[in-house]
């Protein structure tokens, strides 16, 4: 799963090209990593669950016969691996029950921590302890089979499920959001232009948003009216992950199926460019998670499954 420096979620949230996410969130796949979205909790204590790590010495990498490839984890952090996609962090320190690994610094460090427990040992070598699956998207993208019409469709989703991301810190809903309006992470302005350029290009005619990205869409909705902690995860895991894993996917597909041309979604055109918004949104979701009880981050660090599971259902439509 691509997470990058963090699910795209990260580091200095800084966005590596050589990032599975081709994989959030989300994406799978190539010789690149990936990110692995479907993951469930169990009801055991959050604290349970993210056990902190004792520290331990540092290991020496053995060489495989695999070639590595640096990988962009969604929520921040480079790391070497061998080369798969997937399509979006996470610390230390003991005793009470109150402390979180990576809570030193900051809560997006927390959010990465988490997210990068859901990704598999190939995604993530050093913090990665999800189990592969089966799925499409989970696999190599050397075995992904995209085609335009499924490309589009990948795009018309995206584009329902980011104008909701839009609405919902518009909305006022929660006084939470104002600070998440017009960060630079925006996407919906690039996917209409994509859109139309393969109706035009391709006299292709775009579908009904009617699959996983309108299904994603109503969800947030939902969430962010009645739960701002846990709308704040998906959208951290969402944004972060396309910056790193959704970036590298974007890359291998049009190679695959459309000559190399780079699409509108995959640029961030706003004043400083994509690492000086990812820094500045980073800045303030620890800033928002500041004013919370231990009770409510751990609601927001719970719902990141839920945020793998369904970004991982648009990748799908790709694969």
């Amino acid at each position: 799963s691509p997470c990058r420096f963090v699910c795209g979620v990260p580091l200095l949230d800084r966005a590596v090209e050589t990032s599975p996410l081709a994989s959030p969130h989300p994406l799978s796949g190539y010789s690149t990593p990936r990110t692995t979205m479907a993951h469930s909790l169990s009801s055991v204590s959050f604290a349970a669950r993210v056990a902190i790590p004792a520290a331990k010495k540092p290991t020496r990498l053995s060489k495989s016969k695999h070639a590595l490839v640096p990988r962009a984890h969604a929520h921040g952090e480079a790391s070497t691996a061998p080369a798969s996609a997937h399509g979006h962090g996470h610390g230390g320190g003991g005793g009470s029950s109150d402390r979180r690994p990576g809570d030193k610094k900051g809560f997006v460090e927390e959010m990465r921590f988490v997210a990068m427990k859901l990704h598999t040992r190939e995604q993530a070598p050093k913090e990665g302890e999800k189990r592969a699956e089966p799925k499409p998207e989970q696999q190599p993208m050397r075995q992904w089979e995209p085609t335009k019409e499924k490309y589009l469709a990948f795009l018309v989703e995206s584009k329902v499920m980011y104008e909701a991301m839009e609405e919902i810190v518009a909305s006022g809903e929660s006084p939470q959001y104002a600070a998440f309006v017009n960060t630079g992470l925006e996407r919906t302005e690039g996917l209409t232009k994509d859109i139309a350029w393969f109706e035009l290009t391709h006299a292709m005619k775009a579908p009904a948003a009617d699959g996983p990205g309108l299904e994603y869409a109503t969800f947030l909705k939902a969430l962010a009216k009645n739960s701002p902690e846990k709308f704040i995860c998906h959208f951290y895991n969402v944004y972060f992950a396309h910056s790193a894993g959704g970036k590298m996917i974007g890359r291998k597909v049009s190679e695959m199926i459309l000559d190399g041309k780079e699409l509108e979604f995959y640029k961030w055109a706003g004043e400083g460019g994509l690492e000086t918004s990812l820094a500045d949104v980073k800045d303030k979701l620890n800033a928002a998670a500041e004013s919370w009880s231990r009770e409510e981050k751990d609601t927001c660090l719970e719902e990141t499954s839920k945020s793998f599971q369904m970004s991982g259902m648009l990748l799908r439509l790709i694969a």
